[in-house]
């Protein structure tokens, strides 16, 4: 199956994306600290799905717009009295230029909502937040079950595109460490 071919051939970039993460999340101390995590998020993740959206819609999957991130993080950021940054652009983004990429990168962002509970379980408690955790709430209760349904439209795609997915998922975790690393130097 793709799903689980596309999870073992990225994990590598997975994993140094979320060791980076996980140490910015550790670092969490303030709700600055906080409203500069969500930033990096919004910024990158902005300009991803601004590009996903010229291939991804309710035609290839039929809850796409509810799957959309940035809204909620620009929620949390106002939330907390903070701005949002600028959108990636350009060359800091993988190159999508079809439906394919565009699920690469999509699937990125969704896996991202897997692990959210459990921050904003910890940015909660670190910070006594009672808002600001819609973004990292991800899909509630329905979190595994929006990524099964996520995992299944991956599984449907032409097999003759697992290459290109791959590719472009991996270019986006490289992208969105890349732009951490730049965005806090």
């Amino acid at each position: 199956m793709l799903s689980d071919n596309l999870k073992e051939q990225t994990l590598a970039n997975h994993q140094q994306l979320e060791k980076l993460l996980v140490g910015k999340i550790k670092s969490v101390a303030t709700e600055q600290d906080y409203i500069n995590l969500l930033q990096l998020f919004y910024g990158y993740f902005g300009g991803l799905e601004k590009v996903i959206d010229q291939y991804i819609g309710k035609d290839q999957l039929p809850d796409y717009n509810h799957r959309r991130k940035t809204d909620a993080i620009a929620d949390d950021i106002a939330s907390l009295g903070g701005t949002p940054v600028q959108e990636a652009t350009g060359a800091d983004l993988p190159l999508i230029d079809d439906t394919a990429k565009a699920f690469g990168a999509l699937y990125v962002i969704e896996g991202s909502t897997l692990g959210g509970s459990i921050i904003s379980k910890m940015i909660s408690s670190k910070l006594g937040l009672q808002n600001g955790l819609s973004f990292f709430n991800g899909y509630g209760e329905a979190s595994h079950k929006m990524w099964g349904i996520f995992k299944a439209a991956l599984n449907n795609l032409p097999e003759n595109d697992g290459q290109e997915i791959i590719r472009s998922a991996n270019d986006t975790f490289a992208g969105f460490d890349a732009w951490i690393k730049k965005s806090v130097a």
